[in-house]
């Protein structure tokens, strides 16, 4: 088990590693074994999907080109491990930023749905609650 330093954060409350007891669940982020426990032990999956990509898809008014470009910077940090690029991937990682945030503009101007559009300041409220509802205790 890979060591777990004195500034790591538990990946589900937040709270530093030295409170609560800690374990490990490489590569994933550490977590409290008191978080662990509340989600279903030690196989839980913490990075299904990177938490600061969110749904661009029918929303009024629709996504804005930086919300965009920021999903796909998002994308490409996470599947190249890479939070900034050397100066010799430089170019290619950000080569693949403009061709992912260009394919998603595509996508999102071309999924249809039936559902009435969401509106941005109601789901980031009902965001709120659910985290308040879950880091209550």
């Amino acid at each position: 088990m890979p060591q777990l330093y004195e500034g790591d954060l538990c990946g589900l409350c937040a709270v530093p590693a030295v409170a609560l007891g800690m374990f490990n669940s490489a590569p994933r982020r550490p977590v409290h074994a008191r978080c662990a426990a509340k989600v279903g032990g030690r196989g839980i999956t913490l990075d299904a999907m990177c938490r600061n990509i969110r749904p661009l898809n029918n929303f009024e008014p629709p996504a804005t080109n930086d919300e965009v470009h920021a999903a796909a910077l998002q994308f490409v940090r996470k599947v190249s491990g890479m939070n900034k690029p050397s100066k010799a991937n430089e170019q290619y990682f950000n080569e693949a930023v403009d061709e992912i945030a260009h394919l998603t503009r595509h996508l999102l101007e071309h999924l249809t749905t039936s559902a009435p559009p969401k509106n941005r300041e109601d789901e980031a409220a009902k965001a709120r609650s659910r985290s308040a509802a879950r880091f209550a205790s």
